[in-house]
This record gives C-alpha cells, structure tokens and sequence, in this order.
C-alpha cells in the first residue's frame, strides 16, 4: 500500500471515508465488502463496534490490499497503538490529542484529530495533523470551510457529521480534502435487514457526486 503520504493520496482521490458503527462485528465484513465494491475503498471501522480491534486484521485480510482500513473514535495513544498492530492504515479522533498525532507518526500511519474552531485546527495542524476532521460539520456548514481556507488554505479539512448525498458536492466545492460519511451511508436499518447492495449502490452515488463535485 505503501508510506502513509502514499494512502492518504489515495483517500484524497476517493474523497469518501466511510464511517462503520455497527451493533455487531460479525457485519463488518459483508458492510466493509459492500461499500468497497461501490468504490468507497476508505473504510473507518469506529471504537464503538464490539470487538472492533479483534475483527480488524479479519477486515482487511477479506477485503485485498488494495482496500484502505482505519480505526475511528480512538481516543487516547494506548488504542492508537492497539489498532495499529492490529493493522489500522489510519487512526481518526473525535478530539485532539498530541500524543495520539505522535504515536501514529512513530508506526508511519494517518493521524486525523477532531477540531471545531478556528483556533483548535490550526492547533492540530501545527502539531502535524496529516487531516484535520471538522466535528461535528453539520452544526456549521460547508461555507465554514470556505471561511477557515481564507487565511488557511493548507489545511487539509475532512468535514464530518451531517454529511449526505444533499450536500456532499457543496462540502467538496467548499475545499474538504474528503468528507467522512456515517449512518447516511452506512444505514443501521439496511445493515439490520442485510440489505447490503444497497450499501453498494448508496457508495456509487457518493462517489458519482464527488466526482461531479470536482469537475
């Protein structure tokens, strides 16, 4: 897959991660397999998942090499590094922790901190955030982007919460380097009633926007 400035080009080109909160791990594999097959190869496997660090060296060995497969909601270096080993290509936080940045540099992996104010993006990009996750984005917008990149147009900014097919293209037009999306993607009631190609097809739509975003 290669370094970690490698991935996270690739997460960049596919501008989706995906954000898997499941009630069960045993649907991870069939979620994670439906969503790469529509495209979305950024798969952030959350804390919240029962045993999510156990079934992730599961995940990726299902899912090639050619899938990307992070770990989301970590929220202190001790599970940073549990998720690593166990073969996290990128770490995501919900909050800004250096030693979390630190820790995930050591093992050369992403490290996205959560930030919501001017003043604690900037923070998490001096402390060398590789993506600054905006959280929760969908209290301030797509044009908070756009304002934030006037004096700080180097920051990579990933907004993420509230982001649907309505707006995905408006946050991507406003400068997000990619959008994380959760249960408008990544639906419980879908997943409950094993319904997974819908997944796939809700996963083209993303990526046909992006796209259209872009152009």
């Amino acid at each position: 897959m290669g370094d970690r400035f490698d991935i996270l080009q690739k997460m960049i080109d596919c501008g989706i991660v995906a954000v898997i909160r499941t009630d069960s791990p045993d649907d991870l594999i069939p979620v994670t397999k439906a969503l790469k097959e529509g495209g979305v190869i950024a798969l952030e496997v959350t804390m919240t998942v029962p045993s999510a660090i156990e079934y992730l060296p599961k995940v990726k060995k299902e899912l090639g090499k050619d899938a990307i497969v992070g770990m989301g909601t970590v929220l202190d270096p001790e599970t940073a590094r549990l998720a690593i080993l166990a073969g996290a290509d990128f770490i995501v936080s919900p909050v800004l922790k250096k030693e979390i940045i630190n820790l995930c540099h050591r093992y050369d992996k992403i490290a996205i901190p959560g930030a919501y104010t001017p003043t604690e993006i900037l923070t998490a990009w001096e402390e060398g955030a590789d993506v600054v996750k905006l959280f929760p984005a969908d209290t301030l917008g797509p044009k908070y982007i756009k304002a934030i990149h006037g004096p700080m147009p180097y920051i990579r900014i990933s907004p993420t919460g509230g982001v649907s097919l309505e707006n995905v293209g408006e946050f991507i037009k406003a400068g997000a380097c990619f959008v994380g999306v959760g249960g408008n993607l990544v639906d419980k009631k879908v997943i409950a009633e094993k319904k997974f190609e819908i997944l796939t097809e809700r996963a083209k739509e993303y990526i046909e926007a992006i796209k259209k975003a872009r152009s």
